[in-house]
């Protein structure tokens, strides 16, 4: 690494690594307010765990000794290292509060719970979450609204100067651009509008379920951890006690949050000329959500029995929960039809829109593959014709459909490796198949014991160190972490 990183004089990444450490340091420090107020008695745990990280991360900012106008460092393979040295990092600090309140009792655990958290996975240890402290609730909302922005993001969007090229560190998070220009004023600009809509949705869908009944409290944290697609809840049967209204105003939220949010952006700043370029990606997210809802509804109240307007409502609301990967529960699904079930894996597969905060492979990507299908069966007929795979009418580069091709090839591998290696672990078939989705898609919730309202409680500690390495590989879409392995990489 020394030798890649020589030019630098690590003196550019320490800032990149010291200001989400300060922000993570300031977030469990947030925390000490419920502590104060419910009187949970985890407020030194909180305070050291909040000191510590900040120490941190203020001693690795030290000063700042490079010219401002130096220009940025362009090495693309510093942003691959830095970003995933920030996310393990925030990780592992992120185990602080469950260690030292004593709420977990293992390092695994701990991690797994961290890294779950940050990542907006849902996937919990936890099997009873409701006699948690009220300070830890609100951590594991807070890291999965930070995490389901993205912490590269919230970098790029409020750090002015970096030292490191900023295109570069987008694209190592988020391997789609998503048609955002190179420039770095224009990249900040649009990372600033949409961290602008996410806190906007925020505060609306608080508000929101305030009006329909919920306690401040309630609403806050639900809605940090639906509008981040992320699933955690303060309570252990998920989000089945609450009304049918608010139920259907996070379905809302839940589905605000699977949408690309500089399409929201447009949206609401009425620039509709501007949104164009992502009407083929929404109509197709919009096709999947409809036809896979009604066909969940129809099986609810023809096969499960349950009452037209319960089957409405868990069919929809489940269904959005599983599309855009947040892992919210309405019912136990394990009891569901098992097509049903089969059905939610490949769904949590696909994922919402590119540029939302929902995982999996995105919806765009599936609806390239398809395009490319379609392209290969009609080249076989007519060898000679032109007919490029497009999307929004306009023809699709060859290398980004061999992109798309990559990646659902090494989401399956690793899925597959995974499941493998789960059950060498002493995990059932069924269970690692589960998690293995639930994992690397972010949607959280698996098949049996790890399904429905269960948890991850049971999995042995090498079977979750190997779950939390997955949320980390489905979150950074698997090719920014493998590519760290490659021989290549570490050659000039």
């Amino acid at each position: 690494m020394s030798h890649i990183l020589h030019k630098t004089d690590f003196e550019v990444i320490r800032r990149p690594l010291a200001m989400p450490l300060i922000g993570e340091g300031v977030a469990m420090a947030l925390c000490l307010v419920p502590a104060i107020h419910y009187g949970d008695g985890m407020i030194l745990p909180l305070l050291l765990a909040a000191i510590a990280t900040l120490v941190v991360g203020f001693l690795l900012q030290g000063r700042r000794r490079r010219n401002k106008n130096a220009n940025p460092i362009p090495d693309k393979r510093v942003s691959y290292i830095l970003v995933c040295l920030i996310w393990i990092l925030l990780s592992l600090f992120g185990t602080l509060p469950f260690l030292f309140t004593g709420s977990c009792t293992s390092f695994s655990d701990a991690f797994f719970e961290s890294m779950s958290g940050l990542t907006s996975t849902g996937a919990t240890i936890f099997p009873d979450v409701s006699h948690m402290p009220p300070s830890l609730l609100l951590w594991r909302s807070i890291s999965q609204w930070f995490g389901g922005f993205g912490i590269i993001l919230l970098v790029l969007a409020i750090v002015p100067r970096l030292g490191l090229n900023r295109y570069s560190l987008y694209t190592a998070e988020v391997s789609v651009a998503d048609n955002v220009g190179k420039t770095s004023f224009t990249l900040r600009s649009r990372v600033q509008h949409t961290l602008a809509i996410y806190i906007s949705l925020t505060l609306f869908f608080v508000v929101a379920l305030c009006f329909s009944g919920m306690s401040l409290w309630e609403a806050v944290n639900i809605t940090f951890t639906n509008i981040s697609t992320g699933g955690f809840s303060i309570y252990s049967d998920s989000i089945a006690g609450f009304t049918p209204l608010q139920q259907y105003i996070l379905a809302a939220a839940m589905f605000f949050g699977g949408v690309n949010f500089a399409l929201l952006y447009n949206l609401f700043t009425f620039r509709w000329s501007q949104m164009h370029h992502k009407l083929d990606q929404l109509g197709f997210y919009m096709i999947i959500l409809t036809i896979s809802a009604a066909f969940v509804v129809a099986v609810l109240y023809m096969h499960d029995g349950y009452a037209w307007k319960d089957a409405l409502r868990c069919g929809v609301v489940q269904t959005v929960s599983v599309v855009t990967t947040t892992g919210s529960v309405v019912a136990d699904t394990n009891s569901w039809w098992t097509p049903v079930v089969l059905l939610f894996l490949a769904l949590c597969f696909c994922g919402g829109m590119a540029g939302s905060t929902t995982g999996g492979v995105k919806v765009m990507r599936l609806l390239v593959l398809l395009r490319g299908v379609k392209q290969t069966i009609f080249m076989r007929i007519h060898p000679n014709a032109y007919n490029p795979v497009r999307l929004n009418g306009q023809p699709v580069q060859n290398d980004l459909v061999t992109n798309v091709m990559v990646i659902f090839i090494v989401f399956a591998i690793t899925i597959l490796v995974t499941v493998l290696l789960l059950m060498v672990c002493g995990v059932g078939a069924e269970e690692s198949l589960g998690a293995a989705f639930g994992c690397i898609t972010g949607y959280g919730p698996g098949l049996g014991s790890c399904g429905g309202f269960g948890s991850y409680s049971a999995f042995p500690p090498v079977a979750k160190c190997l779950c939390s390495l997955l949320m980390l590989l489905g979150r950074l879409e698997c090719l920014t972490v493998f590519i760290l392995f490659m021989p290549g990489f570490w050659r000039r």
